[in-house]
């Protein structure tokens, strides 16, 4: 998604977004997927799909007629429409605010990691529940950033501790809408939607090496690349090597694994 008034994700390029968090996404996507049912459908719609991990994973299962995958970001759009063959699948550009689709189009309509960076995420999840037919499944994931974020942590954690807009830019990230316990439930009961259900889903994130946990960081996508850009090279220099030292923690640089834990949330639109 793009920084816009719909969204508040900076993104500019697919491989950057890869890099940042596709790769991760497409280890979260499957189990969202089976949490929320999804096993055999007409079509399905994926909300702020990014570079379509969860819409790729999604068109895997031959029972699924097809899948729409929306973002508000021409690049992330260009990027996965440039990596797929399957007619079953169509990525257009969109705002979940205003989703240009009829009523009770879609058997179920999924949303992984987008809904926080939606200004009025409300509306989006309204929108979700509208392009719905009754009966189907609406359901969504997101980071559990202040407690179960491990890698996204580290970074923010350093960010506060040397510069006070680094302690700004951490409590907006870890106070993004539908990240905290019981948002997305909430405002899944707020919408109207039934037999509706939150829970947690944990994956593992694996870096190779301190470059490959910090290479994002020097990009431009999402809020970490968002703010280190902001920094000059001293203090670009600072936050990277006190990063360093908390990737290392005592040890010879080489692979570590960190625990990153979503929130997720189902629900059926009413008949």
């Amino acid at each position: 998604m793009s920084a816009s008034t719909t969204s508040t994700f900076l993104s500019s390029d697919g491989e950057g977004y890869e890099l940042q968090m596709g790769r991760w996404s497409r280890r979260l996507a499957p189990l969202l997927v089976d949490f929320a049912g999804i096993d055999a459908a007409d079509r399905v719609l994926d909300v702020g799909c990014g570079t379509g991990s969860l819409s790729f994973c999604l068109a895997r299962n031959p029972a699924i007629g097809g899948v729409d995958g929306v973002d508000l970001s021409p690049v992330y759009i260009a990027h996965a429409s440039h990596g797929n063959s399957d007619k079953r699948l169509r990525f257009q550009v969109g705002d979940a605010c205003t989703l240009q689709f009829p009523d009770a189009r879609f058997d179920g309509a999924l949303s992984m990691l987008a809904l926080p960076f939606v200004p009025d995420a409300k509306v989006a999840i309204r929108e979700m529940r509208r392009v719905t037919r009754p009966g189907g499944t609406v359901a969504a994931a997101t980071w559990d950033t202040r407690g179960g974020f491990v890698a996204y942590r580290m970074i923010f954690d350093a960010a506060a501790m040397l510069d006070p807009r680094g302690n700004e830019r951490r409590a907006r990230s870890y106070t993004r809408p539908l990240s905290r316990p019981g948002e997305l439930e909430r405002a899944w009961r707020e919408a109207g939607l039934v037999n509706v259900v939150q829970d947690t889903r944990t994956i593992r994130m694996d870096f190779t090496s301190f470059a490959d946990f910090w290479a994002p960081s020097e990009g431009r996508d999402g809020p970490v690349a968002e703010y280190v850009g902001t920094l000059d090279n001293e203090a670009k220099s600072k936050l990277r090597e006190a990063v360093r030292l908390a990737y290392l923690d005592g040890e010879a640089d080489g692979p570590r694994s960190y625990a990153a834990t979503a929130w997720v949330v189902k629900g059926e639109v009413p008949a």
